[in-house]
């Protein structure tokens, strides 16, 4: 026999089944969430693999919501659907183990302009970006999170990119760098962006061009943003 957690995981006064009852799973059904290095006071970070196994996938349904479920099974491609499972579930295990709460129990509702938030009465933000089969969380307790990934080895187009995104002074710091330099600067420039335009709430009808970084001389915090 176990004990039921809160962050979802065994204990010693509950048998399996009634752990699964009460949304708990054993260790090898759960997500594989890693903590990663705070980028700033109050502000936590997560690293999820977006692929899993048969028992964990059926796991990480079993604690979605029903919107949530279907939002999933509106997914044509069932590795879209699956990753979109995992990440959710993923979601919900940190968000759970933060709150005190099973990951089914975590309330999570549609907010401003469809930014997920939590219900009820409590201050602490999140956000979630995925790119492949990799996600990143972040929450706060104090303030509203943005957070964004992207593959460093993404083909892009630089120009392009650069004129729709980015600053007069970002463009600056990329033009003289050789090309595989400049895209890859291009592309944590646009991550940064990204994450920023994400904690202001206005995803892509963030003003960019007053979103300004500068990843070369230092003299803003970047490191909210993870490439791999």
């Amino acid at each position: 026999r176990v004990k039921a957690r809160a962050d979802g995981e065994h204990g010693v006064d509950l048998s399996l089944d009634e752990n699964h009852a009460a949304g708990n799973a054993p260790r090898g059904e759960m997500p594989r969430v890693v903590p990663l290095a705070s980028s700033a006071p109050g502000v936590r970070l997560w690293w999820t693999e977006l692929h899993a196994t048969p028992s964990h996938l059926r796991y990480c349904e079993s604690v979605l919501s029903d919107g949530e479920r279907a939002r999933a099974a509106r997914y044509g491609l069932e590795l879209l659907r699956d990753r979109y499972v995992i990440g959710r579930a993923s979601l919900r295990r940190v968000l759970g183990r933060t709150l005190g709460v099973p990951p089914a129990d975590v309330p999570i509702i549609r907010g401003e302009r469809g930014r997920p938030r939590l219900g009820g009465e409590t201050r602490l933000d999140f956000n979630i970006s995925h790119t492949g089969d990799v996600a990143i969380v972040g929450t706060s307790n104090n303030a509203r999170v943005g957070v964004d990934i992207e593959r460093v080895d993404r083909r892009i187009d630089v120009a392009c990119i650069a004129r729709k995104f980015l600053t007069e002074n970002e463009r600056a710091s990329i033009a003289p760098l050789d090309p595989d330099n400049g895209r890859r600067t291009g592309l944590k420039l646009c991550t940064c962006t990204d994450a920023m335009s994400q904690q202001t709430r206005n995803s892509l009808s963030a003003p960019f061009a007053c979103l300004d970084d500068d990843l070369i001389g230092g003299t803003k915090p970047h490191d909210r943003t993870y490439t791999y």
